[in-house]
């Protein structure tokens, strides 16, 4: 193979970007025709989808359904004298709320979204998801999770929307009886 000189590769390169730039400015200008020519019309991506044929749809809890569950499980702790953080998790596992209540560990936040994340992820508390390790210890090392108790799913129609995360008590007995707390007030 041989090797281009500093004026071939330099000669090269502008005609890729010029080539390139062409391109970009061809396709910017033919959007800029077609949108033109017919103002009164939706996009294409809009229409393609009309009947809903592609479209799935979801149920999760409100910010302050999130926010009602992560207080109650709080307040439950700190009725026990105990210093925790709370996270309340949607169904693909992301943070709706936290709260690191007065005095809990730098470690909590963190832990609790974790095992929200873990309980959604399974359907199931954490403290039953432990014993799995038993039989497939390898679930340990899935990115996000946390095999402790303090972990419950909420559900709706048998399905997980949500979860909420305990940690900071002295077990992980206590983390998951405050997570249930929260789960709880949803009913109420």
């Amino acid at each position: 193979m041989k090797k281009m000189s500093l004026r071939a590769r330099v000669v090269t390169g502008a005609v890729a970007v010029a080539a390139l730039g062409a391109g970009t400015l061809g396709a910017v200008s033919a959007s800029a025709e077609t949108a033109a020519a017919q103002p009164n019309q939706a996009p294409a991506a809009v229409r393609a989808d009309a009947a809903n044929r592609n479209l799935t749809e979801s149920t999760g809890l409100t910010v302050e359904a999130a926010t009602k569950a992560a207080q109650a499980a709080l307040d439950a702790a700190q009725k026990s004298g105990q210093h925790v953080s709370v996270a309340v998790v949607d169904r693909n596992g992301v943070t709706r709320v936290l709260l690191k209540g007065d005095g809990a560990g730098p470690q909590s936040p963190e832990s609790a979204e974790r095992k929200a994340f873990t309980a959604v992820s399974w359907n199931a508390p954490t403290s039953e998801l432990v014993k799995r390790l038993a039989t497939t210890p390898n679930l340990k090392d899935i990115p996000g999770t946390l095999f402790l108790g303090g972990g419950a799913p909420v559900q709706a129609k048998g399905a997980p929307i949500a979860a909420v995360g305990v940690a900071g008590a002295p077990s992980g007995d206590l983390d998951e009886q405050f997570a249930q707390a929260g789960v709880a007030a949803l009913g109420k």
